[in-house]
Parts: structure tokens; sequence; C-alpha cells
């Protein structure tokens, strides 16, 4: 975000009441380059900043929230602050220094704080109970005990009138007694006294009396909203068992009846009338204020013209030789290219190994879903425990190397002389990752506290590729690729994921990093949100929505991706991706279009010009391109794909046995093992066996914790060990990035440092 763009602006903070957990106070945001800084009223508690546009808006909408505990708080200048949290970025600005140091003092002991209370959380909401019963039993005991308190306090109040009263008379006695002048003096002064005494307590019987009175009224009131709630949850409850089982019942007349029903379904069926709705209100919880477009504002908003045919034309204006290393026909592939396209671009070495073609078929089990979700909504989904039922034979680690599945787009990008045609590539393959997601509605495993992953396929492809988890509360794996023909990738990735009752959303928290070797191209971006629709009842289907800014931090270029949601209303074709590449300067010069389950094209783009208004009255760029070229096209899955979990080619050889591979490794993990050859009971209690092993290590390292702080000695934790925490210097995030190692002990065959994790 340029200077240029942004206001000067100022507002001010409130300041906490001492010791509070919450501030708040007005601070200017900034929203786009047309509106520039708005003032919006900031609130920070538990851990989280929201912001409103103005007080009376707490009461009913949120304009938007980031979780401290993952936020970057950086400062641009005096009296600016940026938060970073996954995709999403506030440019903040207050009245003078001194605020802003309030709020960024504020911010950091509420990201402190936050990422303690996340580390003492429990592996597992497994470990929680339902407590419906002992709450009310322990709400019933805390209002007797109330109860017989006031009746103690209305007693006292009773003696104490009482005595004041005996007191005031045996005063009014002595006054009337014949007594020296100065004893009749002090009575005087001590009845006076005993009056004010009688006054006050007089004050403080009405006190009680009223707060007793109160007290009373509000405990009916509380009372009878508690018992409305309880019922309006078992109510709900029983209703959405009652479907789920109707649905179990439908699935199972379904199954017994397969002739009436196609036997061969080209895509998921979705519930359009039930989904619709869900999607216009619930498909995502992201902010949907116009004033969210940090990004260019106008990116979905243009329209494509293709050009006239003009062989000269194009000679001229297209110069995409240097995509296929000086190949121009590689690059202006026919339309009509069959799907396989892929193979012969960048794949010169073919696999040396025979590689599996096929899994076990998926068993047929039935379980009722509705049963062990009813109690996680709201929660964690990596904190739920799920049986391997919902699962599929791979682990998370696995799931980030499928990424690579189109890696030869990155060779191929690799050997461009142009950045912008360079970017194409670069945006494609950022797209394809997300084809293998279309049918995939099981989870994957969570891996273990230093599981590791290792794909090894220097032989076949060029690349190497290790993964590790590196956190476990939060989840979070760190991934590093190096290829022999030209790049590097590494990503950390943090899961958010929550459960919503009809939805599940998962948000990768993280940037993707790639590196070009012989240009020194560096690309970031980050991933969209996922969204998985119809968990309760419906056919499962999964959406992918947001925006993806590609950022060449070498050359400022830029490409600006949108994924649009699903929406029932929308003429435009299901799972629709647009974007457009732009220089340092902001001039567009290619347009992507496509969807991320089939395919992208690009076309260059030889004229803009401003068009009419569009239907939210902004105007819309029209754009004259040349005819598009197909980037990526998806390979067909496998024959019997359905029975296979829905696996593309890559993903069957994912769990194959590999020999030499270190004691950590997702292949070797007896669950998943365990499952995949289809005996699920065994997998489950091997599941159970693991987790536990894991809590016990964790309660190890919290009581070591606990002894080197009694004895006044550090203690360093846990620490990945084939990656480590650095701080990036071209985005200024702290991440963990590979410190080498692995391959040279693969090769040497010592695997003596690994943990026993298994």
């Amino acid at each position: 975000m340029s200077e240029q763009g942004k206001g000067s602006a100022s507002a001010s903070a409130a300041a906490p009441a001492p010791g509070s957990d919450t501030y708040k106070g007005w601070l200017f945001k900034w929203t786009n380059y047309l509106k520039g800084y708005q003032r919006r009223w900031f609130v920070l508690s538990n851990g989280l900043l929201s912001y409103y546009r103005t007080q009376a808006e707490m009461a009913h909408t949120c304009r938007g929230t980031i979780n401290l505990a993952t936020a970057h708080i950086d400062t641009e200048d005096a009296c600016n602050i940026v938060l970073s949290s996954g995709g999403r970025t506030y440019h903040l600005k207050a009245s003078t220094e001194v605020e802003r140091q309030r709020w960024v003092t504020a911010l950091e002991l509420a990201k402190a704080k936050a990422i303690r209370m996340m580390n003492d959380q429990s592996d597992d909401s497994g470990d929680e109970e339902p407590t419906s019963q002992s709450d009310r039993s322990e709400i019933q005991g805390t209002l007797k005990i109330l109860v017989s308190k006031l009746d103690d306090l209305s007693t006292c109040n009773d003696l104490i009138a009482k005595h004041g009263a005996a007191l005031q008379r045996s005063l009014s006695e002595l006054e009337g007694l014949k007594v020296p002048v100065e004893g009749g003096e002090k009575i005087k002064a001590v009845n006076e006294r005993a009056t004010l005494f009688r006054i006050t307590s007089n004050a403080m019987i009405n006190a009680c009396r009223d707060f007793l009175d109160l007290a009373e009224t509000h405990s009916r009131r509380w009372q009878r909203a508690l018992q409305y709630e309880r019922e309006q949850r078992t109510h709900l409850e029983e209703t959405i068992e009652q479907l789920a089982k109707q649905h179990n019942s439908l699935e199972r007349a379904w199954r017994e009846a397969p002739t009436l029903v196609s036997t061969t379904p080209s895509a998921p069926t979705t519930n359009k009338e039930g989904s619709e709705r869900l999607r216009k209100e619930e498909a995502s919880d992201e902010d949907e204020d116009t004033e969210y477009f940090d990004a260019m504002e106008d990116s979905p908003a243009f329209i494509t013209v293709t050009a006239t045919e003009n062989t000269q034309h194009r000679r001229s204006q297209s110069n995409l030789s240097g995509a296929s290393g000086g190949q121009p026909h590689d690059w202006n592939q026919d339309d009509h290219m069959s799907p396989n396209f892929n193979d012969v671009l960048g794949k010169e070495l073919q696999p040396r190994r025979q590689r599996r073609t096929h899994v076990p078929d998926k068993p047929n089990y039935s379980l009722n879903l509705w049963s062990i979700m009813k109690n996680c909504i709201g929660k964690e989904l990596s904190k739920i425990p799920m049986p391997v039922n919902f699962n599929e034979p791979l682990s998370m680690l696995q799931r980030l190397t499928e990424d690579l599945e189109y890696h030869e787009l990155l060779d191929k990008a690799a050997r461009c002389e142009s950045s912008l045609e360079q970017m194409c590539l670069v945006a494609a393959f950022s797209v394809s990752s997300y084809s293998t997601t279309v049918h995939r509605t099981a989870k994957p495993f969570n891996p273990l506290l230093g599981e590791t992953y290792e794909l090894d396929r220097l032989e076949d492809f060029g690349y190497r590729s290790l993964c590790e988890q590196v956190s476990h509360h939060p989840p979070a794996a760190a991934h590093h690729v190096i290829s022999q023909r030209g790049w590097t990738l590494w990503q950390e990735i943090t899961i958010a994921s929550k459960f919503r009752g009809k939805y599940l959303s998962i948000m990768p928290l993280g940037a993707i990093h790639l590196h070009f070797h012989s240009s020194g191209n560096h690309y970031v971006w980050r991933k969209v949100t996922s969204t998985v629709h119809n968990i309760i009842v419906g056919k499962l289907w999964i959406d992918q929505s947001g925006d993806i800014e590609i950022v060449n931090h070498r050359t400022k270029e830029t490409c600006q991706l949108k994924f649009s949601p699903y929406s029932y209303f929308s003429r435009d074709v299901p799972r629709k991706v647009t974007g457009v590449v732009a220089d340092s300067g902001g001039q567009a010069h290619y347009i992507l279009s496509g969807t991320w389950d089939d395919k992208i094209e690009s076309a260059k783009i030889i004229q803009s010009s401003r068009g009419g208004s569009g239907s939210e009255g902004k105007q819309k760029t029209v754009y004259q391109t040349l005819s598009p070229k197909l980037l990526w096209k998806k390979y067909p899955l496998p024959e019997n794909a359905e029975n296979m979990y829905y696996f593309s080619t890559l993903a069957l050889t994912l769990n194959e046995p590999e020999e030499g591979v270190g004691m950590t490794d997702s292949r070797l993990r007896p669950d998943q093992k365990l499952m995949e050859e289809g005996r699920w009971d065994e997998a489950n209690s091997e599941k159970q066996r693991l987790e536990e092993k894991q809590r016990a290590v964790r309660r190890r390292r919290e009581a070591e914790a606990s002894d080197a702080l009694d004895d006044g000695r550090e203690y360093e934790g846990y620490q990945p060990l084939w990656f480590h925490q650095r701080r990036d210097s071209v985005t200024g995030e702290t991440n963990f990035v590979y410190k080498g190692g692995y391959w040279e002990a693969k090769e040497r065959q010592d695997w003596s440092m690994c943990p026993d994790i298994f």
C-alpha cells in the first residue's frame, strides 16, 4: 500500500480500567484508495481485536475480527499500526504517538496472553465431559447458599435494629439521672453518636432489604431465562437428530435400490433449495462491508473482448517465446489440446520406478455423524476426537505435499524470460492445488508432533520435498521443496478451522514462498478459505472462496486472483476463478480465467478502456485481448477413484511403502496404515493409543518446564528436528524454514536423532 494513498487522519483510544483485559477506542482504518482512512470503533477483548462503524453497532454488527494469537504486529511510522493474520491485514492510524504506543502495548499484552491460553488448552476436547446435570446441581446449590446467607443478613439487620433501640433507651435513662455536669455532657455526646449509629444502621438495613428484593426478583427472571434456553437447546438437538436419522434412512434406502438411480453420477448433487439460503447467509464469516478491498478493488470487475486474429499484430504484441525455452508454440498451445498435455510440458525424464495405481476400496461403514458432532459446535477441528470413519488414509503433511501435483508448471516457469509470463504460470500453479479437493470431503489425519513426510522424486521429476509437524497447538506444518530444474518452494501452514453446525470452515494461515534460482524472482501468496457444506444433512460438497494476491517481490509485479463462492442465482460457471496480472505500475498485461477444478487460461491484453457502470454502480474496465491460451488443465481421475477416496494419481502413491525413510515418516504411522488396509476397528484403537502417548509426552514436558521454573533454570521447550524459526526478510514474519540435514541423514541411514512418536 503506497503512502500516497493514505490520508492523514487521527483518533483517540479510550484508556482501559486498571487491571482490565478490555481496551476500547477510536482509530482510523485504511479501507481503499477511494475512501482512504475511515473512523472506526475498535474493541480489544479476550485476545480478539474487533471493529465497528459506531459504538452502537457493538450490539448487533461486528465488521471484522483478528485473532491476536496468530497475528503479526508491526509499526510503520509514529502513528501507524499494521496487523496481519493469515490473509487479512489491518492498517490503522492513531492520533498521536502516545496513543499509538498505548494500543501497541495493549495488543502485545493481549497477544502474549492469547498464546499462553492457547498453549494451556488440552490436546483433545474428548476429555471434556457433558456437565449439564452437574451444572444444574451446582447452580441450585449456589442459589440455596445465597438464600441462606441473605436470611442470615436479614436476621443480623433485625438484631442491629433491636439492640440499637435498647441502647437508645438506656442512654435516655442515663440522661434523666442526676449526675455532675461533666458527666452529663459526656452522656449527651454518647447519645448523639448512638443516634448517628442508629441512622446509619437503618440506612444499611434498608439497602440490604432492597438488595434482597432485587436479587430475588432477578434470580427468578434468570432461572426462567436459563430454563427457556435449555428447553430450546434440547428441542434443537432433538430436531437435528431426527433429521440425521431420516438422512441415514434415506441413504440406506438408496443403497438397497440402486437400480432406481444413475450408477455413475458425473458430479456431486446439491440440495439447491436448502443450500441456496445457506450459501447466501453463511458461506463465509468474512465481513461483507465493501471497505475490505485492501487489494485492487475492481479486479473481478472487468469485461474481456477478444481481438480480431491478426498474425502480424500478434507477433508484435505477444513476446512469449521465453515461456518454454525459446519455443513459442509451447506457450501458445492449441485450444483443443488433449487433457494430458501436461505430461509433455515438463517431464523430460520418465519415472524409473513403477508406482502403485490403486489402494484397497473404502469399506462401507455406517456411522451417525450427529452423535459425534453435536457437542463439538464452535470448536477447533483439530480438537474434535474423530474416529477414522471420517478420515482418508493420508495425513495433513501428505495433503500439503499434493500441492506439487502440477510441479511441471513451475519447471516451465523457471525457463521463462519474461517475469509477467512467469507470473501467469505461478498463478496457474497456485490454483491447481485446489483441483484435488473437489471430491475429497474426508478429513486427513492430524499429524503427531514431530511427524515428517518426505517425497523424493529427484530421479523422476527433479525435486525433493520434506514436511514436518512443527507445532501441535496451534497445529502447524512446515514444508520445503528444492528442485534441480531451477526453483525452491517453502511454506508454513497453520490450519484454523471451525465447525458451525451446518458447514465447516477451513482457513489456512501462513505464506507460500517460491524462488526461481536464475532470475531471483521471489513470489509470495496465501491460500483461500475452504468450506465443507451439508455437514449434518445432505450431500457433502466443498467450495473455495476468497482472494489471492501473488506478489513478485523483486519486480513488484502482482496478480490478483478471485475465487467466486457458489451462488444458486449466479449465471457464472461454478468454481469460477478470474485474475489480472499487472506490472509494478499497476498496468494490466494478462487476464486469467477458468475454474479451480478444471483449467486456467490466460489472454494477453492489447488495449484497455473504461466501460459503463456495472450492477453495483462501479465502472468496469473493458480489456481487449488476444485469444486465450491454456495454461493448466486437470488430470483425469484414475479408474475406480470413487471407491478409493477420490485420490488422484499422485495421491495413490503418497502412502506407498518406501525404503530408507525417517522413523517419523507418515508412511510408518500404524493407525493410518491399518485404515488404508480396511481394518478400521483396529485403526481406531491404534489412533487412541497414539494420541494418549502424545498427551503423556506433553504432560512430561510441562512437568519439566515447571521444575525448571522452580529451579530458576531456562527451559527451551520443544524444538523441531529439521526446521527452525527465522524472520523472513521479505514479509517480515517469523516462520519455520528448513535448516538442512535430513537428506544427509537419509544417505547415512542415521535416524538416531528422531523421536519415538509411533
